[in-house]
């Protein structure tokens, strides 16, 4: 059985956050809330939970994780940014975008098989951004999408009774949206809107 914390949205409560950060550093897979949809995640690097949201969520090992980070040194951390890619980044976050940037040698070689990329984003979240000052790293993520469902599940009690077998901890922020991330690839120089999502875009025109 999983546990369930229902955690303040704009004042979380520093003891719930340090018990969810205690699970995810003991291995655990928790559901947590984000500025687009509920996202699920791990410790980086921890294969035997990477595996059981693969399994959850019914993915192949070609599918890219995301490192959910809290600022931009994070993302510096694991991925490379040039001056476009910084100025982009910092005028765009926190926000809801996930951007495809290439992965340093930070990066375990697990999160990216074949490609030497890796996504990354940082959330307008209080509580994302509450687990994650309390980790002191990034967490390995992924958006919470059911096998055989086209919308992320947006109610956590609901979240709860799907998964409640399946992972270690439920972080109940309230309801979400359904809209996951937008996301952009900037491996080549310019930003290129692989999935058009929560985030606007139209930016890119005055580019």
């Amino acid at each position: 059985m999983s546990q369930y914390f229902e955690i303040h949205p704009e004042n979380p409560q520093i003891r719930l956050v340090r018990q969810a950060v205690k699970i995810i550093r003991e291995g655990g897979v928790v559901v947590y809330p984000t500025d687009s949809c509920y996202a699920i995640g791990c410790l980086i690097g921890d294969k035997n939970a990477m595996e059981r949201i693969r399994r959850i969520r019914d993915l192949d090992d070609k599918h890219n994780f995301t490192l959910m980070c809290r600022e931009l040194s994070d993302i510096s951390t694991y991925a490379k940014m040039d001056n476009i890619a910084h100025r982009l980044i910092k005028g765009l976050t926190p926000g809801p975008y996930t951007f495809i940037l290439k992965a340093t040698h930070e990066v375990p070689r697990r999160l990216q098989p074949k490609r030497k990329t890796i996504g990354v984003r940082i959330a307008d979240n209080a509580i994302c951004q509450a687990l994650l000052a309390e980790l002191g790293e990034p967490l390995m993520s992924t958006t919470l999408i059911m096998p055989d469902a086209d919308m992320p599940l947006t109610d956590p009690y609901q979240i709860r009774v799907f998964l409640e077998h399946d992972v270690d901890l439920v972080i109940d922020g309230g309801f979400s949206g359904l809209e996951p991330s937008t996301v952009i690839d900037l491996t080549e120089g310019h930003p290129v809107v692989v999935r058009k999502g929560l985030g606007d875009i139209g930016w890119l025109n005055q580019h």
